[in-house]
């Protein structure tokens, strides 16, 4: 069992598996060129699984394959497969924007994968092309579709943000609500890499945006998931992610893996250690000892908000947010 300094169990991996990725989301990297990462500077999907075993015996029970876009990696499917052999109970998901996901969606279901989150800001086409980059909203829709299709789990994530998505709030709910898939809504997190001048929506924003519809009651927390969630008269839950709130970590049970190598402890930190040289020289028994240590050292929270608030320097796209 992998337990932090501050009796917090830590057993949610989260894997970049690229950091490239086909949208320049306006929150994410919109400046950012279509380069990518040498792929001899990457992981082989066969190192990055020997330290994933390790990270299963020591305690991991969650992994979530993230990027940047993980479907522009080849063979994912495979990379999904070899975990869910080792360890079928593992609660294995996946972060995508859906792009490529109508034609890959059924060889993700068969390898093992149980559920998906997807980013569906608007279902206005011209401000889907506005947030992203380019023309994106039928393929997303239709990969949803289909990965619902083919029984995977799918739950939507949300940023809304004034004059760009603010008045579809409960236009993206309904239709998530429609298809039994949850939805977070989450604040927008502040970072060097993000468009100037984006205004987010704070969640009181939110929830007088939706009590304008609908009645709700207050659900707190849900263990250790970072949302905050509400349940509605007819039993349907929302959650709200406050990345600025002082109990956003007070629950976090997550360290996240880049493609590089770099093993990170907190989703704004830069601080990171490297597992790359031990786990390619074959010594998975240092990487043992940076995964342990790299939990005790995980801080108790992030420095987001407050008087010593920061911007943070940390690429989403490299961690997968």
């Amino acid at each position: 069992m992998l337990i932090d300094s501050y009796d917090r169990v830590v057993d949610y991996l989260r894997v970049s598996v690229t950091e490239r990725c086909n949208f320049r989301c306006q929150y994410c990297m919109p400046e950012k060129p279509f380069s990518w990462v040498p792929k001899e500077n990457l992981l082989s999907f066969e190192e990055l699984f020997e330290f994933m075993k390790v990270a299963i015996d020591e305690g991991i029970k969650k992994i979530r394959i993230t990027g940047g876009e993980p479907l522009l990696r080849e063979d994912l499917d495979k990379f999904i497969k070899m975990i869910y052999d080792y360890e079928p109970s593992i609660d294995l998901a996946m972060t995508t924007n859906a792009f490529l996901l109508k034609g890959t969606a059924q060889r993700l279901k068969d390898a093992g994968l149980k559920r998906i989150n997807v980013s569906i800001d608007t279902l206005i086409p011209s401000v889907a092309k506005e947030i992203a980059g380019k023309d994106v909203l039928k393929n997303v829709l239709e990969g949803v579709e289909e990965a619902r299709r083919v029984g995977l789990k799918v739950k939507v994530n949300m940023v809304p943000m004034k004059t760009v998505n603010f008045d579809e709030i409960i236009e993206v709910l309904e239709y998530c609500k429609a298809r039994d898939m949850s939805i977070r809504f989450i604040e927008y997190m502040e970072n060097k890499f993000a468009k100037e001048g984006i205004a987010g929506v704070k969640s009181q924003e939110l929830l007088a945006v939706l009590s304008q519809k609908y009645n709700f009651t207050d659900e707190g927390f849900d263990g250790s998931s970072p949302s905050h969630y509400y349940v509605m008269d007819d039993g349907y839950r929302f959650g709200i992610i406050e990345p600025y709130e002082d109990d956003f970590c007070k629950q976090c049970n997550r360290i996240r893996l880049t493609a590089e190598g770099h093993l990170i402890p907190c989703l704004y930190f830069d601080e990171a250690m490297s597992i790359a040289e031990s786990v390619k020289r074959g010594d998975i028994k240092t990487a043992a000892l940076v995964l342990k240590e790299v939990v005790r050292t995980k801080p108790e929270k992030n420095r987001w908000g407050g008087e010593d608030g920061e911007i943070s320097s940390r690429a989403f796209y490299e961690t997968g947010g």
